[in-house]
């Protein structure tokens, strides 16, 4: 018996590796203080009752945003051991399986389990605020969305200490991800924590849409909206037309590996080729997926600290739609040295070209509200300013790698790591902090310490360029993607020793945002926004206490005007009284908790496992669970209730101290 033990455990979890064993040491002990921590404070009734069963709204993008950190710590250690491999020639400090393990999941828990969660924490933060509603269209749906994309992630982060992790590349093509060549449950982790992480994303994008098209204030028409909610809406229906590509790409590579069928096995009567175009058919997409609410949020940044009304806000709007749609016609740029054909390549060498218009019109845009703006120098402005030279240098190679004939150079170098690092850090990870830093007081109350702020701002940016910019001319001396080590012959020591220094000032950085929250929480009573409007901002979110309470807006406002608040601040200093409150407060209507959500998401994560492992009743129980908690939720009519406006009213007078409502 003890034998059989011991035999299942060596090939259930991971062995041989100290990194390894020091990640299950990490684990457990992290487990067990978070575990005496909640015991210690008698906080467990707490922490189910208003973070694992909550759908408000904001508390979900919290949830959203602090698993998007521990995401980038994750990922962000993954590229420092890649790092540290390709420092010097010959290094033998990670194996080719393992490198190859931990550039596979450096590349999906960046995109789909750092920056995904990042995006949609901000769209739940802000969105029903921006536009005046009190919380998304399906509050319930917005619980489900986030718990199934942890539990996806869950699945999938689990991966690395038990079966063995994905080895196959971030995008799994065939045939490294089929059978015959991967036939350890690593695969299988992969494609399970990306499907029910992805049947949440699909959900997301539909929640929002209704609720931008369905729940703004009376008198926001779409062209009175502020910028990042079209830019939300933008992503959104790129999110619904591309995620059920993905769905369906990795349940065909799944009945490969698990029914032995052979849709992408060429000695079947499959073709591999088929898997990637569709692969990018969704991942080129996903690329604008998540850059387009970056803009969004750099466009409300910059007309606040510049204090003038956005440049183009309409050529804004059609420049973001236009994006959203041409973004599923260039996916085949991925491949053009796999033998298309020359028109296949001119046609899609031309539609990455016209994308590039659009997207450069809004640097332009942001630029012009900037010429003769009074600009104020805060951390979110500094991220701004600071994105978009990186950002036009990543516009601008990757103008370069459409042109077909020369992408035959660039093409699997470092060239291209470090031109799409320029897009995604650049673009979307400076964009998202910039955003966190900019409605951190409407989240919590209180401005994080702006001193810190800029040194984490500095080497982030030092370091990025650091390490990046290197990686361009190490491309074109030959170096490849996915080498695990090189000779000392090569000649590309210099610049892989600059870059491994550049990657650790980002990781420094990191560490500096992490104490700046640390410490802003530690010293949060001397930085306490007490107006509600700490930048002198345009858009309704700063008409509000900080932090928001639970039900946003005691009145929902109307709006009359593009930037509401910042004009009426305009008429006001011009002596016109406003008449902020025009209606009586009534009661509010909100939905109740529920711990629903977090058990669906718990019965996908065991089917998950079972499907992983091939075991049969894990597969049946959480199938089961998920449809006895559907069921239960659909007989469940007692989901709403009212604040009463007592209630209301002290919590708005406490917030206010006096002053009016809204």
């Amino acid at each position: 018996m003890l034998e059989k033990i011991k035999d299942f455990a060596s090939g259930f979890f991971v062995t041989g590796d100290p990194l390894i064993y020091g990640a299950d040491v990490a684990i457990v002990l992290t487990l067990l203080s978070a575990f005496a921590v909640l015991t210690y404070l008698k906080k467990w009734k707490w922490l189910w009752r208003e973070w694992l069963t909550t759908v408000d709204h904001k508390k979900i993008g919290i949830l959203y945003i602090l698993s998007a950190f521990l995401m980038l710590f994750r990922g962000g250690v993954d590229a420092l051991l890649m790092r540290a491999q390709l420092a010097m020639p010959d290094v033998g400090f990670l194996g080719p399986d393992h490198y190859n393990e931990i550039f596979t999941t450096h590349g999906v828990i960046m995109i789909l389990f750092m920056a995904m969660p990042f995006m949609f924490g901000l769209f739940n933060v802000m969105v029903p605020l921006q536009i005046g509603a009190r919380d998304v269209a399906f509050p319930f749906l917005n619980a489900l969305s986030f718990w199934l994309f942890f539990s996806g992630a869950m699945l999938f982060n689990l991966s690395f200490v038990i079966g063995g992790s994905p080895d196959a590349g971030w995008l799994a093509y065939p045939p490294y991800s089929e059978l015959m060549y991967n036939p350890g449950p690593g695969q299988d982790f992969y494609i399970w924590g990306i499907q029910i992480s992805g049947i949440g994303s699909l959900m997301t994008g539909i929640n929002f849409i209704v609720t931008i098209l369905k729940m703004r204030a009376p008198g926001m028409k779409l062209m009175k909206m502020p910028m990042f909610p079209w830019s939300v809406l933008s992503s959104c229906i790129a999110i619904i037309f591309s995620f059920p590509i993905l769905t369906a790409t990795l349940t065909l590579l799944f009945l490969d590996r698990y029914a032995g069928a052979h849709f992408f096995t060429l000695d079947g009567g499959g073709n591999p080729m088929m898997y990637i175009n569709l692969i990018w058919m969704w991942g080129h997409p996903e690329v604008y997926i998540i850059v387009l609410p970056a803009f969004g949020i750099f466009s409300e940044i910059v007309a606040t600290f510049s204090r003038k009304k956005l440049f183009g806000y309409k050529s804004m709007v059609y420049a973001m739609m236009i994006i959203s749609i041409l973004s599923f016609l260039v996916w085949a740029h991925h491949f053009f040295t796999m033998g298309s054909g020359a028109d296949v390549n001119a046609f899609f060498a031309l539609t990455t070209m016209l994308i590039a218009i659009p997207t450069g019109a809004k640097v332009f845009n942001w630029l012009f509200t900037m010429f003769r703006g009074r600009i104020s120098f805060e951390t979110p402005m500094l991220w701004t300013i600071g994105f978009i030279p990186c950002f036009v240098t990543g516009g601008l190679t990757g103008v370069l790698l459409s042109v077909a004939p020369a992408d035959f150079q660039f093409h699997n170098s470092y060239f291209l790591v470090a031109h799409f690092h320029h897009v995604i850090i650049g673009g979307v990870v400076f964009g998202y902090f910039a955003g966190l830093y900019y409605w951190w007081p409407k989240l919590f109350g209180f401005k994080l310490n702006e001193r810190i702020g800029k040194w984490a701002f500095w080497f982030w940016n030092i370091g990025f360029y650091v390490c990046f910019m290197p990686q361009y001319v190490l491309g074109l001396m030959g170096m490849t993607r996915r080498v695990y080590t090189y000779g000392w012959d090569k000649g590309w020591l210099e610049m892989n020793v600059v870059s491994t220094i550049g990657a650790l000032l980002m990781g420094i950085a990191f560490l500096i945002q992490v104490w700046q929250i640390f410490h802003g929480f530690k010293h949060r009573a001397k930085n306490m926004d007490t107006t509600g409007d700490p930048w002198n901002g345009r858009t309704l979110e700063w008409s509000i206490p900080s932090p928001a309470p639970y039900y946003n807006f005691a009145i929902i406002p109307t709006v009359t005007y593009q930037d509401e608040l910042w004009e009426r601040k305009l008429r006001q200093n011009h002596g016109e009284k406003m008449q902020l409150v025009k209606e009586e407060i009534s009661p509010i209507h909100m939905p109740k908790n529920s711990g629903i959500p977090i058990i669906i998401s718990a019965c996908w994560f065991i089917a998950g496992f079972g499907f992983v492992f091939h075991w049969t009743w894990f597969i049946i129980t959480g199938l089961a669970g998920i449809a006895i908690s559907m069921l239960v939720h659909s007989f469940n009519y007692d989901t709403e209730y009212y604040i009463p406006v007592d209630e209301i009213k002290e919590l708005e007078e406490r917030a206010r101290k006096g002053t009016v409502v809204n």
